[in-house]
């Protein structure tokens, strides 16, 4: 059990420092769209639950040690090629994001020079992803559960003390940016950005666990709670769309009401999911061009946060609402294989 929820842990926080924790994703994919985005994050549970699954599964069975291994095994070697380059450029895409992300956690709660925390950032990665894998993972997994009970508490808080309902609050909702023109294009939309973004992590994970079992349980778990945790932050958002729909940080902005306190604790935990999404990114992208225990893996981390700590300057909001739609649609191909890989599980044996 101890392992599953390791596992599961170490999932979720791969995926929510750029999926929902900083509120403006939820935003862009869900609250836009009033209660119609309410039933999108619903599907969205079912989908994460079942990919979380396979992809630790087939990291499992294959002991892989990269994504491109399993990729071009279950996809053939076209379209394993295509897929491979989409997922490399998610992974450092959403690694410039993060580090964005950072930047403006720094300007929103303390009103500071946004570069100060994409500094920071970008340092605190580059020492983090020279640590072997399972370290990688413990850090990752070691912030998650901070992260839970802080918005748990901010849905629970939002829930008692919302003042309209959220039919009467659903005209403000719809004035807002959307990923995409309906909302199920746009759940679809998120559901493949977010799995694409966590595929090579989460391989690499299952990779690193033994028993195939423990891994699938572990991603099915961390998929149900991720899921979960998206139905609370829209929610949470949206009983709240009236003060933050101007706000890069909206789950932040939603803290900071309740108590300056809260808001510091929240920009603290937010900081480190973000970190863990960028260690995972970043690290992912390095092992698939080389070793991670090979200079070569020093060079290729240290040139590409350089890259993405001066692209990071186009701004969090500005990144999300632009690229994230992008990649969404560039990772529907692998949605459709995860689906239907069940059926070709076969093929694959463990690799020596």
């Amino acid at each position: 059990m101890k392992r599953i929820l390791k596992i599961a842990s170490a999932f979720i926080g791969i995926l929510v420092g750029a999926g929902f924790a900083s509120g403006q994703e939820t935003m862009l994919y869900f609250v836009s769209f009033g209660n119609l985005g309410t039933i999108g994050a619903i599907i969205s549970v079912a989908f994460f639950a079942y990919l979380g699954m396979i992809l630790m599964k087939l990291g499992s069975r294959t002991q892989t040690d990269s994504h491109q291994k399993v990729i071009y095994k279950i996809c053939g070697r076209f379209l394993g090629c295509i897929i491979d380059y989409v997922l490399n450029a998610i992974l450092f895409g959403i690694g410039i994001v993060m580090i964005a992300g950072s930047g403006s956690i720094f300007d929103q709660q303390f009103g500071l020079p946004s570069f100060i925390g994409t500094i920071l950032m970008t340092v605190l990665v580059m020492i983090t992803v020279m640590l072997k894998v399972d370290r990688v993972i413990k850090v990752i997994a070691s912030v998650t559960p901070f992260l839970i009970l802080v918005v748990l508490f901010l849905f629970i808080y939002s829930m008692f003390t919302m003042n309209s309902s959220f039919t009467s609050l659903e005209p403000h909702a719809l004035e807002q940016n959307s990923a995409a023109g309906h909302w199920l294009i746009s759940a679809i939309n998120y559901i493949s950005i977010t799995i694409a973004m966590g595929a090579s992590m989460t391989l690499v994970m299952g990779g690193n666990e033994p028993d195939e079992r423990i891994s699938s349980i572990g991603g099915l778990t961390g998929g149900i709670a991720l899921g979960l945790l998206l139905i609370i932050s829209h929610l949470t958002i949206f009983s709240n769309i009236n003060t933050v729909s101007d706000l890069d940080m909206p789950m932040l902005g939603i803290a900071n009401s309740i108590s300056p306190l809260l808001g510091i604790l929240y920009s603290l935990v937010l900081f480190a999911m973000i970190f863990n999404t960028a260690v995972s990114m970043f690290y992912s992208f390095g092992t698939r061009f080389s070793d991670p225990q090979t200079t070569k893996f020093k060079v290729i981390v240290i040139s590409s946060l350089l890259i993405g700590f001066i692209a990071s300057f186009f701004g969090f909001t500005k990144l999300v609402s632009s690229l994230y739609p992008i990649f969404g649609y560039m990772g529907i191909v692998l949605i459709i294989v995860l689906i239907i890989t069940p059926f070709r599980m076969s093929r694959l044996t463990k690799e020596n």
